[in-house]
């Protein structure tokens, strides 16, 4: 066989490699495509925009504290409840027919005013029948008396038997107390009758009418006529942890007056200014708490019985202490830190150790010296060495202002920065890696 002719067998699996080859190459050709087309996707959906925190970004929009110094209040806060030095129900003393109503429901009276009338027809007429029987034993007596002396004379000249004597002076004695009987009667029977006019004990304001008039009232009566209460002054009645105890104890023993604000539930609103009155003698061992009460003038009536209030109790006062807003406080890993204004419109964090707490002031025990300015707004992204621009708090207040205020600082970032600012979509690293190519 000729050597130069080639087997079948032997040609056809070489021309059949040669297309696989092709297929293959093309095949990943594509593959890479697809993954090169990924990464660059990824990127630019993984590049951040630019922040305030970034190397080339522009200046944060603040607004600025300075520190002051003065006087803080050490106050504790209670939860509290109105209570009424006096609250009266009027009740009848006796029974009858209510002929008169002398209020209106809500009335202001006064102690010795005419609240209602009852009947008096009938304790009148037995004031009258004591007041005879009250005469008619009197006249007994008197007669019992001018004999007795008789006897007494008689007696000295043996005229008379000395138990005849003894007789008269025993029925002189038991007239005596006829009479002191028909006295107390007298007096009863006239007590009754001033019931039959109902006055007020104490000043305070009339509640809802209990009863009508022409309704038979008794002494048994449960809902009375009327419940008047006092509004001025009134006390409110707070509890504190017993831990408290000693100091409030301590400064009332000085002699110091403890100024009391009361507030409404939200804490936001003072009703009423007063001072701390007293505390119980013993301690609420299921609470471990102590009850206090606070007097309030509550001239304006702001105050009424049961109605709940938040106490804030003047404990004492700080003189001269350095004080700073409470909006300038930050906590993180530093502890309790603020950001701290520099003259080059940059910040730095500056740890502080701050005291109590007075409102929206607190006092600051180291760290701080009265004249540092702090940042009191817009320090959610601040970090340490970060450029600032300053906005008032008037601007804080207006939407307007404040975009006023971003886009000024973002317009000086922009010009320090070289008048462009940095690609949101990895822009830099694109000009990086064309740089490099180039090179």
């Amino acid at each position: 066989m000729d050597q130069h002719i080639k087997d079948p067998l032997i040609v056809a699996p070489e021309q059949t490699r040669r297309p696989s080859r092709g297929r293959g190459f093309l095949t990943g050709c594509v593959v890479l495509a697809v993954l090169a087309g990924i990464v660059w996707w990824t990127r630019q959906q993984a590049a951040p925009p630019q922040a305030g925190g970034g190397r080339n970004a522009g200046p944060m929009s603040i607004v600025p504290e300075a520190v002051g110094k003065g006087d803080i209040g050490v106050s504790l806060n209670a939860l509290g409840t109105v209570t009424s030095l006096a609250t009266v129900t009027i009740r009848s003393q006796i029974s009858g027919y209510l002929m008169k109503i002398d209020f209106k429901e809500g009335d202001e009276v006064k102690k010795g005013d005419l609240i209602a009338e009852i009947d008096s027809r009938p304790y009148e007429a037995t004031l009258a029948q004591a007041k005879g029987t009250l005469a008619r034993d009197e006249a007994q007596l008197k007669g019992a008396q001018v004999d007795l002396t008789r006897y007494q004379n008689l007696a000295t000249q043996n005229a008379v038997a000395h138990q005849t004597l003894d007789t008269q002076v025993a029925l002189v004695a038991q007239y005596q107390g006829t009479v002191e009987a028909d006295r107390a009667s007298v007096k009863s029977a006239e007590v009754n009758l001033q019931y039959c006019r109902i006055v007020s004990p104490i000043n305070g304001r009339v509640g809802l009418r209990q009863v009508d008039l022409g309704n038979y009232v008794t002494p048994g009566d449960t809902n009375g006529l009327v419940v008047i209460t006092q509004l001025e002054p009134i006390s409110v009645l707070f509890t504190l942890p017993e831990d408290n105890l000693q100091a409030v104890a301590k400064r009332l023993k000085e002699g110091a007056v403890l100024p009391a604000a009361a507030y409404d539930r939200s804490g936001a609103s003072k009703l009423a200014d007063g001072s701390l009155q007293t505390f119980d003698s013993q301690i609420d061992a299921t609470t471990g708490t102590i009850k206090l009460r606070a007097q309030f003038e509550n001239d304006k009536r702001t105050l009424y019985p049961n109605q709940f209030v938040n106490i804030r109790l003047l404990l004492d006062t700080h003189k001269d202490a350095t004080t700073m807003s409470t909006a300038g406080i930050q906590r993180g890993v530093p502890g309790t830190f603020v950001y701290l204004v520099n003259v080059d419109s940059t910040v730095s964090v500056r740890p502080v150790k701050i005291g109590v707490t007075d409102g929206d002031r607190v006092e600051v025990l180291s760290g701080l010296v009265p004249g540092d300015r702090i940042v009191i707004d817009g320090a959610d992204k601040l970090r340490e060495g970060a450029k600032v621009v300053v906005r008032s708090a008037a601007d804080t207040a207006s939407p307007a202002g404040a975009a006023k205020g971003t886009a000024s600082g973002a317009a000086n970032g922009a010009a320090k920065g070289g008048g462009a600012a940095p690609d949101k979509a990895g822009g830099g690293d694109h000009k990086g890696s064309a740089d490099g190519q180039k090179k």
